[in-house]
């Protein structure tokens, strides 16, 4: 299990959304394709229903990814399960359902760790971190996961929650002590978009025994500096690609 690259001997290849780059984000067809295509783990975005459910989308809103309209929070489960969440990305995938977080972690059980991104902000779910755990714990998938969140008050409300369940921050800056982020959420993992990493912050967050995963790379060349520098996991959309550069070196 993440956080240290040592226990694959490379980066971990994370399948962003599933392998988002070639079927509907978020939905069982792109985690299923990013496992086929050689991803160690799936990440997706978890958000409540208005009954309270969690499910699978990454925007506060269903248009987007979806044949509805309105905000996730505004549909019950049973509303959302009856959106399209495949057409808008090629007609085969017609028919396609938003995922809960229960169908993902039923079947993930028997197949792959899960990165779960808490959704909080700019729409709050009250009581969503408990709900999270609550389903990991069911699952016997607390220590196969790694519960992410841009808002660091959830991170840490799940590393209090869920002390086994390993952590991470998210974040798009250059923040001038990037460790204290993770420190002051109790996170084993930071997690800054690949533009703003460079091989001293990663010496740097390795050297007070964090790891450092970045999100998301999808162009070659990138996938091949992120290696280079040393980076623990990267999220890809296209996993498949991220396997190839890793296995030619």
């Amino acid at each position: 299990m993440m956080p240290l690259r040592e226990s694959l001997g490379r980066p971990w290849i994370i399948g962003h959304r599933g392998a988002s780059g070639e079927a509907p984000e978020n939905t069982m067809a792109a985690f299923r394709l990013a496992l086929e295509q050689g991803a160690d783990m799936v990440e997706t975005d978890v958000q409540l229903t208005a009954d309270g459910i969690p499910v699978l989308l990454h925007d506060a809103t269903v248009e987007r990814t979806t044949s509805g309209q309105g905000l996730v929070r505004e549909h019950s489960l049973a509303e959302i399960r009856a959106l399209d969440a495949g057409s808008w990305f090629d007609p085969r995938y017609a028919g396609e359902t938003v995922p809960t977080l229960e169908e993902l972690l039923e079947w993930a059980a028997r197949e792959t760790p899960v990165c779960l991104e808490i959704k909080n902000g700019p729409v709050y779910y009250p009581g969503i971190e408990e709900k999270v755990v609550e389903a990991l714990r069911r699952h016997s998938m607390a220590e196969r996961a790694v519960v992410i969140s841009f808002d660091h008050h959830a991170v840490l409300r799940v590393k209090g929650l869920c002390p086994e369940c390993i952590c991470g921050v998210l974040y798009a800056c250059r923040p001038v002590e990037p460790t204290a982020l993770a420190v002051a959420a109790r996170a084993e993992v930071l997690l800054p978009h690949w533009g703003y990493l460079d091989g001293d912050t990663v010496e740097e967050v390795h050297s007070r025994g964090l790891a450092v995963s970045s999100w998301t790379a999808d162009r070659e060349r990138e996938m091949r500096w992120l290696a280079s520098i040393g980076v623990d996991g990267i999220a890809t959309n296209y996993p498949g690609r991220l396997a190839g550069v890793l296995k030619r070196g």
